[in-house]
C-alpha cells in the first residue's frame, strides 16, 4: 500500500485564494502610475512642440488620466477631458465645413493678412483640411513596451505578495 501525506496544502490554498485581490491591487497601482506617466508625456513632449505648439494651453490643460476599477476590472484612460472642441480633429485629422466667422466680443473682426491689418463684420471661411497630428496614440505607441513590461511585472510581484 502506498500513502502520501501533503503538508502545507492550507497555505497553498490560502495563497491561491488571495491572488486575485493581490493581482488587482498591484495592477491598479501600476495602471495609475503608467497612466499618469503617459499623460505627462503627452503634456510635456507632444503638446510642447513635438507635435503641437501651445497657443492657449487649453488642450494641454485638458489632458488627464482617469483610473477606474469595478469588480475584477482595472481600466486606465488618458485623454482630453473637458470642452476642447479641437482635441479630436488634431489627433485624428479631418475637415471643417465652410462657415461664417462673426465677432462675438466686438463689432468687427480684426486680423492681419499679407502684412496689413484688416477689419470685417464677417468672414466667409472656406473650410479647412486638418492633417492628423497624433499626440495621444503616438505617445501610447512609444510607451507600449514599457507598459506591457510593467503590467507583466505587476502580475509577477502580486504572486509574491499573495
Amino acid at each position: 500500500m502506498f500513502a502520501l501525506t501533503l503538508e502545507g496544502v492550507e497555505n497553498v490554498q490560502a495563497r491561491l485564494a488571495d491572488y486575485p485581490q493581490a493581482l488587482r491591487a498591484e495592477l491598479l497601482a501600476k495602471a495609475e502610475a503608467l497612466a499618469n506617466a503617459l499623460a505627462e508625456k503627452v503634456r510635456s513632449e507632444k503638446l510642447d512642440g513635438a507635435v503641437l505648439s501651445a497657443r492657449s494651453g487649453a488642450l494641454k490643460a485638458s489632458i488627464a488620466a482617469q483610473i477606474a476599477g469595478a469588480g475584477d476590472d482595472v481600466e486606465a484612460t488618458v485623454g482630453s477631458f473637458g470642452d476642447v472642441k479641437y482635441a479630436a480633429i488634431q489627433e485624428y485629422g479631418g475637415k471643417t465645413p465652410a462657415h461664417e466667422i462673426l465677432p462675438d466680443k466686438a463689432k468687427v473682426l480684426a486680423f492681419v493678412a499679407n502684412g496689413a491689418t484688416h477689419f470685417a463684420r464677417r468672414v466667409a471661411h472656406p473650410g479647412s483640411v486638418i492633417p492628423e497630428r497624433s499626440y495621444l496614440r503616438s505617445s501610447l505607441e512609444e510607451m507600449r513596451d514599457e507598459i506591457v513590461a510593467a503590467l507583466a511585472g505587476a502580475a509577477e510581484r502580486s504572486w509574491g505578495n499573495a
